[in-house]
């Protein structure tokens, strides 16, 4: 029998004590495959995989491990990745096609949530620009690019969207303050995740907000992702939520296009393509910060959530407690299912966790 040591290919990262998606997908055989292949500009497989390398697991989530560094990474290193997206998104599988629904009218309901219990509604993805690497292998130069062409496109922007872009390396105390007030500054990553990705060179160059007249629409530049989309608003009505979203992507597309033809990074497998494998597909998080004191103190809430295809977090997000009850409650869902589909989730999944609320409030049992 051949020594262990002597059996790994060179090279072969030491994954004895991980615990992420790229650990358990990586094997010897297939890091021997991959491991002189480089994409069309020149990203490697131990490129893509330094943040899992350097960061063995997370206490609380299954981390993913691995990063793409362009749109080829996705097929150059498919042999590895098309088993980290199976296994990531519940079974995807190397032939699916993913499904993209962009239109409000197919959601059924009213699409509001009871305010009593709903403090604040959200709809977030990335969006990345065809033709530039991603923020993990991209160089000063292209990130520069990137932030000029989103820039120059959104100033073009009218009526509801008309808006503000504020470099971060431009940006006065006041102006500062002012954007940590209303909860839309980003700052230096400190998650070892994004600094073993290499996110943080030449931080703050090229990295910005911009955000509308109202505040109730604005994108992050050249954080994890080219683009950060966000709508939100305070209370419940997440149908004007999701509209707003929905146009704002319509016309961000067609002011990048409007600067050389530009276009979002997307196919028919994966749909759109993002750093994170996580966040392949629509890239959505529709989430609520949901006022549930007495279900979330039930031991069975947990397993509540998980049932209706839902994940939460505290206020705060990841690893973060709930303040007096409040939960921020999302899809679990990104790959295989369209926006749509995973909004109607959490409408009638929060809509379901608030009645459960609401029946413990009145002493009812909910077994």
């Amino acid at each position: 029998m051949a020594d262990k040591s002597t059996a790994l290919p060179p090279n072969y990262p030491d994954l004895e004590k991980h615990n992420n998606w790229m650990s358990r997908c990586l094997t010897p055989d297939l890091y021997r495959q991959l491991q002189g292949v480089k994409t069309d500009t020149g990203f490697t497989l131990d490129e893509a995989i330094q943040t899992g390398v350097d960061n063995p697991g997370h206490p609380f989530i299954m981390t993913v491990g691995v990063v793409a560094g362009d749109e080829d990474t996705y097929k150059a290193f498919a042999p590895f990745l098309d088993d980290v997206i199976e296994k990531r998104h519940g079974g995807y599988s190397k032939d699916a096609k993913h499904k993209t629904d962009l239109n409000p009218a197919n959601i059924k309901g009213d699409g509001q949530f009871d305010p009593k219990y709903v403090l604040s509604s959200r709809v977030r993805t990335g969006r990345s620009i065809r033709g530039y690497r991603l923020p993990p292998a991209c160089n000063r130069g292209e990130r520069r690019a990137v932030e000029e062409i989103l820039q120059n496109g959104l100033a073009a922007l009218s009526g509801d969207f008309t808006g503000k872009y504020y470099p971060l390396k431009d940006m006065t105390d006041q102006e500062q303050e002012q954007l940590i007030n209303d909860h839309f500054l980003f700052d230096k990553p400190v998650s070892p995740l994004l600094l073993a990705s290499g996110m943080a060179r030449d931080w703050p160059d090229a990295r910005g907000i911009w955000h509308n007249g109202k505040k109730n629409f604005l994108i992050w530049v050249n954080e994890e992702d080219h683009m950060r989309i966000i709508s939100m608003q305070k209370g419940g009505d997440m149908m004007e939520v999701f509209k707003r979203w929905c146009e704002g992507l319509s016309l961000v597309e067609k002011a990048i296009k409007a600067q050389g033809g530009k276009e979002y990074m997307h196919n028919e497998h994966l749909g759109y393509i993002l750093t994170c494998p996580s966040n392949l597909g629509t890239g959505m998080r529709a989430g609520v910060h949901v006022k549930l004191p007495l279900l979330s103190a039930n031991p069975k809430f947990a397993e509540i959530v998980d049932g209706l295809r839902l994940q939460k977090r505290g206020t705060g997000g990841v690893d973060t407690a709930a303040e007096g009850g409040v939960f921020d409650i999302s899809n679990r869902d990104r790959l295989g299912s369209s926006e749509v589909e995973q909004l109607q989730a959490v409408l009638d999944g929060v809509n379901r966790l608030v009645e459960l609320e609401k029946k413990l409030e009145k002493g009812e049992s909910i077994d």
